[in-house]
């Protein structure tokens, strides 16, 4: 399936070490689009090793993070605005 997450990491507390971990995860299963966003294809099994990866670290009272599900990347209609990132090939 393809997806695309989006987290939202507090800086309250040891937010930043947190925020750097929480990227790394998501890197070793997503392509990073833009600052707090990765999408690409991904199993229900590795969607389920992701969520445990970051359950362990989420603060459930002040971070959040929105996986958006889709059976195929043609399904999603996508625009861009402002700034093109060269490194952002998923796009076009």
């Amino acid at each position: 399936m393809y997806v695309v997450l989006v987290y939202d990491i507090s800086g309250l507390g040891n937010g930043q070490k947190i925020l750097g971990k929480v990227f790394k995860i998501c890197k070793k299963y997503l392509t990073h689009i833009q600052n707090s966003v990765f999408e690409g294809e991904i199993t229900e099994g590795q969607i389920v090793k992701l969520k445990s990866e970051l359950n362990k670290l989420i603060r459930k009272n002040i971070d959040s993070v929105i996986i958006f599900k889709s059976r195929n990347e043609k399904w999603l209609d996508k625009e861009f605005w402002g700034k093109k990132d060269d490194a952002l090939s998923n796009f076009f």
